[in-house]
């Protein structure tokens, strides 16, 4: 590849070549099985960026849908992840949610607290207090419900997402599978 494509991407990715721009899309369609999948995308080119996710999708046994068809699905959250050995759960529950969060969960080694996105810092900064740092804390998409995939269509929809996730263009991929523990890691295999 000549040295002036190579210096010309690197200037167009950065922002430093005139009129060239960085536009953000959102996809929303569904994997095998009847899984919803959100996809969030950064991109240069749009055409190219919906010609390549309409055919990742459509090869591996999914669909794009119109916008709309599946984001009502994925509540935007902020997600905070604490070691159940950091602090005791009536005292992260009592920090939590006197900062504003809207629930504390069980999940397995971790406490999961969700709240709204604008409360995040309040919610994170409360729960560092008590628990000391986060497993993680983020801002995401949760589903609001999940569906159950087992088998040949459980490493159909993870093939699918993997292939979505290593797309140049893609920055996050929100699905609603439920994929047992153990398939999950045969699958992984």
């Amino acid at each position: 590849m000549p040295a002036d494509n190579i210096d010309r991407a690197i200037m167009r990715g950065s922002g430093q070549m005139e009129g060239e721009s960085l536009e953000e899309i959102t996809f929303e369609g569904y994997a095998p099985a009847g899984v919803a999948v959100y996809i969030e995308t950064v991109t240069d080119n749009r055409n190219r960026t919906v010609s390549e996710i309409r055919h990742l999708l459509g090869k591996n046994g999914g669909n794009l849908g119109e916008n709309g068809c599946v984001g009502w699905i994925f509540d935007l959250r902020s997600l905070i992840q604490v070691p159940k050995a950091a602090a005791s759960e009536e005292e992260l529950m009592e920090a939590a949610l006197g900062a504003g969060a809207l629930d504390m969960e069980d999940d397995d080694e971790m406490w999961s607290i969700t709240s709204e996105p604008t409360n995040h810092e309040a919610v994170l900064e409360a729960v560092t207090k008590v628990a000391g740092e986060p497993e993680s804390a983020e801002i995401t998409r949760i589903p609001q419900n999940s569906v159950k995939v087992e088998g040949k269509q459980a490493a159909a929809v993870m093939k699918l997402l993997d292939l979505l996730e290593n797309h140049d263009d893609v920055q996050n991929v929100y699905a609603n599978f439920d994929i047992d523990e153990a398939e999950l890691e045969a699958l992984s295999a």
